[in-house]
């Protein structure tokens, strides 16, 4: 099996090579969409929207079942150098490849001392990192082939087997653990950081600062694996190898060494031949017609947003792997417009930001965390089974390039409170109704946490770091966005939509608002379980 799956990986990154070089839109077969009805539009079996985690792994088992599969991407493909002969934008000095259609980015980190130094003016442009500002809430996801895996720190965990449990109570926890992670783990290229480097590097000793800090309040902290190739990593502090992770790149993209999934399950998907990816394509509309297919309308972009073509997409099987924000969206403008009227009052609910919470600490000057930090955690504080305030906190860097004094951290917290989506007919788009005060559970875990870590450390919080506003903790965007088509709610125990057959959502919209870690292997193996179960009963069953 994995040489089988060496050589479609293999197959598959030189299509993408083929595909940087043609300079078109089309990756793979450049018939997959050829008008195949008499009325001109173009019909496939299965049609995957998005390409993110949920959507890669249902496109690689589609195309292994020998199903013939398009793949929409709103973003485009990222393995072609701009001017600087990087693919990406470096993260202290982004230009437009940084963000999706922005006319100034929008970094998570937004000041030091109150002052916005992280940020650029740029020109609106299909940039690979958008952040969707809702009222009291703004989401980051990533746009490109590849989606959220070309842009987040590449945190690789499972949670809590009792967590899990709690959370998704109707999905066998045995299997998962048994079968499921460990397929993710392998297919996403899963790797540990060796403990003696990261004992002795420079590179983390911001790590072990906030160790040593969180041990002195009684706190435990774990090793986190990562889709960063450590071992790249290694050759990057010694010089073999070109530095990403060692030159501050992150959320812009990583110019080497991420095992982002246009190298691991992409690549595989389009080396079985069955695949084509159309990137710079977003569907806009989805009804069913009179046979049982369904008719996508599909907008084709430019990089610079000018719409070049409407086109019109029917398929038999049509998966949604648009991420939280966009599967959610498309059924919810398709269940009020009446393209799909009937759709599960459900679709919209149990919307959760997995209790993201950003805090900073400062340190005493004697106790530097380093001027040379890598981009990639690879260490986190374990709190979770605090019957009280459980919390997960990502210990981050903050590779500024220069000494700085300052523990970073995301803190992923068991907020009970949920999200709701509704259709605004006059943006035509999705609607948000979650208050800054719903978070208030998430802030109150973070500071029981941070605050017994102050007091054991004699330390403070820092308050210049999120924007112009004096504050410890930034409760107002999430990494993680979760629910919106909750699993045995709005779908069926294995991703199917209620009231419609061969409609399929496959991300993170299934997960009802939280999974206790970074969430994108339980998104991918909750997705190998489904697509199995539904490629056996509804797509080669006979």
């Amino acid at each position: 099996m994995e040489q089988h799956l060496s050589r479609r990986r293999l197959l598959g990154l030189t299509a993408l090579s083929a595909a940087a070089l043609a300079g078109g839109t089309t990756i793979g077969a450049p018939r997959a969409l050829a008008a195949d009805r008499a009325d001109g539009t173009a019909f496939v079996p299965a049609v995957v929207i998005g390409t993110g985690y949920g959507a890669a792994v249902s496109a690689l088992r589609l195309g292994e079942a020998g199903v013939r599969t398009v793949m929409l991407e709103m973003g485009q493909l990222w393995n072609q150098p701009g001017p600087d002969g990087n693919v990406f934008a470096g993260m202290l000095k982004p230009d437009k490849r940084s963000s999706w259609f922005k006319n100034r980015t929008e970094a998570p980190l937004g000041s030091f001392l109150w002052l916005d130094l992280a940020n650029r003016d740029i020109d609106p442009y299909a940039g690979v990192l958008d952040r969707v500002n809702f009222d009291q809430m703004s989401v980051y996801v990533g746009r490109g082939v590849g989606g959220g895996s070309l842009v987040n720190g590449g945190m690789a965990v499972a949670p809590k087997r009792s967590y899990f449990e709690e959370v998704l109570p109707r999905v066998d926890s045995a299997e998962m653990y048994d079968r499921y992670f460990p397929r993710a783990n392998s297919m996403l290229r899963v790797n540990h950081i060796d403990n003696g480097w990261f004992e002795s590097t420079e590179w983390y000793k911001f790590a072990r600062v906030s160790r040593d800090q969180a041990q002195k309040a009684g706190l435990g902290t774990v090793h986190v694996p990562n889709v960063y190739d450590f071992d790249h990593m290694r050759r990057e502090a010694a010089g073999e190898a070109p530095r990403s992770a060692l030159a501050g790149e992150v959320i812009y993209g990583n110019n080497h060494g991420k095992q982002s999934l246009d190298k691991t399950y992409l690549a595989a998907a389009l080396g079985t031949g069955k695949v084509t990816i159309e990137t710079l394509h977003q569907a806009r509309t989805i009804r069913q017609q009179k046979d049982g297919t369904y008719l996508l309308t599909v907008e084709q972009r430019d990089a610079d947003g000018r719409l070049l073509a409407t086109k019109e997409i029917s398929c038999r099987h049509l998966f949604l792997g648009a991420g939280s924000l966009g599967s959610t969206e498309l059924l919810l403008r398709a269940r009020e417009t009446g393209t799909l009227p009937n759709l599960s009052s459900e679709i919209g609910a149990g919307w959760g930001p997995n209790g993201n919470i950003m805090t900073a600490r400062a340190n005493h000057v004697w106790n530097p965390t380093g001027a040379n930090q890598s981009s990639i955690p690879a260490l986190g504080i374990d709190d979770w089974d605090n019957p009280q305030n459980p919390v997960f906190a990502e210990i981050a860097p903050m590779p500024a390039g220069l000494e700085t004094w300052v523990s970073l951290y995301l803190a992923i917290t068991k907020n009970p409170e949920r999200g709701t989506f509704a259709y605004d007919a006059a943006t035509d788009r999705a609607a948000l109704r979650w208050t800054r005060d719903q978070n208030t559970p998430a802030v109150n875990a973070a500071k029981s946490l941070f605050d017994r870590i102050n007091r054991a450390n004699t330390t403070m919080y820092r308050y210049d770091l999120f924007g112009k506003q004096v504050k410890a903790f930034s409760d107002d965007f999430t990494y993680h966005p979760l629910g919106g088509c909750v699993l045995g709610r709005a779908t069926d125990d294995y991703g199917r939509v209620k009231g419609y057959k061969n409609l399929y959502v496959t991300d993170g919209s299934l997960i009802p608002g939280s999974i206790g870690v970074n969430p994108f292997v339980t998104i991918t193996a909750l997705a190998e379980r489904n697509i199995e179960r539904v490629i056996r009963q509804d797509v080669t069953a006979p």
